[in-house]
């Protein structure tokens, strides 16, 4: 077989696993919205802090805990302690996916910067605009979720 051949049917083979493989894979939906490198919940933001300052702060590796096949991070090893005694009061709702992409039925990342405390449950959303338009309604959103959650990740 020419070589020129070989490289076609390598190239063509490659195609197929991006085209077709990886996306199937990427698509398998896991009850924690994680990085695809590192495993990281919440993309290595800190869930407790939310709480107790109000803002979004990235965790430190050396303070890191696994649960529900997660890698979380936090800024303090106090906060790690809060989480690890009681992670239902402290992880984002519908394992870190947007709220907003989970009320409509599907899933989508979250940026950290778009959250929101809600009866003490915190919400992430994909973006500041899906925020804004999540934040019109957030009780009718809230209730759409609950209704998908966990559906949309079987």
């Amino acid at each position: 077989m020419k070589t020129s051949t070989r490289y076609f049917i390598f190239g063509v083979t490659a195609l197929l696993v991006f085209v077709v493989v990886l996306p199937q894979a990427v698509s398998a939906k896991d009850p924690i919205n994680k990085t695809f490198l590192g495993n990281k919940a919440i993309k290595g933001y800190d869930p407790v802090v939310y709480f107790t300052d109000g803002k979004p702060v990235e965790g430190k590796k050396e303070f890191a805990h696994e649960w529900m096949d997660a890698k979380w991070y936090f800024a303090t090893a106090a906060n790690r302690d809060l989480f690890k005694a009681d992670p239902e009061k402290y992880a984002p709702r519908y394992g870190g996916y947007c709220a907003y992409a989970v009320a409509m039925g599907k899933t989508a990342d979250i940026d950290p910067n778009a959250w929101k405390i809600v009866d003490g449950k915190l919400y992430l959303n994909y973006n500041q605009e899906i925020q804004a338009k999540w934040l019109e309604d957030v009780p009718g959103y809230i209730q759409k979720a609950d209704m998908n959650w966990p559906g949309v990740v079987k």
